[in-house]
């Protein structure tokens, strides 16, 4: 399995406050399965890192789309998906 680095970054906070409920939701669901490596939001409050593990990146945007902030419209305004090589601990 890859891991892939997503860098999220909001738009609509408000709507991202009302469907935060159900996005936790479906992350943990996905790190119950081995989906999700771990995830949370950046400490200014503009934008997150979630780091899944699939096997490639075509699962990890069948993933992101599923999530309910894709869901809600305007929630995400951008998002940046790069494969991850973690190094340490090994």
């Amino acid at each position: 399995m890859a891991k892939f680095a997503l860098i999220v970054t909001f738009g609509d906070k408000a709507k991202r406050d009302e469907t935060r409920p159900s996005h936790r939701v479906y992350l943990k669901s996905l790190f119950d399965t081995g989906k999700l490596h771990e995830s949370g939001p950046f400490v200014d409050d503009e934008g997150a890192l979630i780091i899944y593990e699939v096997a490639d990146e075509t699962e990890a945007r069948a993933q992101l789309a599923e999530d309910p902030y894709s869901k809600a419209e305007g929630v995400i305004a951008d998002v940046q998906i790069r494969e991850w090589n973690r190094v340490f601990p090994a």
